[in-house]
């Protein structure tokens, strides 16, 4: 059994290095894609502060297929180009939306979402999916979380090899 440790830093990167620590011993020894993201989802829906919904969407053939994740009943298919997470999958770029109403496209799986971060899990040339993180908090991700969760999901792709 893991103990769940939360970091307590006001230091963003090393809030995520702590987190890193602890998403590495809980893929230790595992490969398997469900178990791990099953696990790094639940890290991180308890572990970040403000964090509404964590999980992940797999690519199946042309569109996102909702996998692993922790919080409210969400939407199971997105097509790729449509809302935050389809953008995300088409462009292989991560985003960070400080305001989910004024994206384009938006797609509201959770009417009380505001904030979104969402990161592309590309392993090689192959895009296995998208992590995708909500918050009802206006604004609360920025580019030190995306740079933490980026690295959080390398760190889970080098477990699936």
């Amino acid at each position: 059994m893991h103990e769940l440790n939360i970091p307590d830093s006001g230091n963003k990167p090393e809030f995520y290095a702590e987190l890193r620590i602890q998403l590495e011993a809980l893929l230790d020894g595992e490969t398997d894609l469900i178990a791990n993201t099953a696990n790094m989802a639940s890290l991180l829906y308890h572990a970040l502060p403000d964090v509404s919904w964590a999980g992940f969407y797999f690519l199946k053939h042309t569109e996102l297929v909702l996998g692993p994740f922790n919080g409210k009943p969400a939407c199971v298919r997105i097509p790729l180009g449509k809302g935050v997470c389809g953008s995300v999958a088409a462009t292989r770029k991560p985003l960070v939306v400080k305001d989910v109403h004024a994206f384009p496209g938006h797609i509201a799986c959770d009417a009380a979402s505001r904030s979104e971060l969402v990161v592309p899990l590309v392993r090689g040339v192959q895009l296995l999916g998208v992590l995708d993180l909500d918050s009802p908090v206006p604004g609360r991700f920025d580019e030190e979380d995306r740079e933490g969760c980026q690295n959080l999901g390398e760190t889970l792709l080098r477990s699936l090899e």
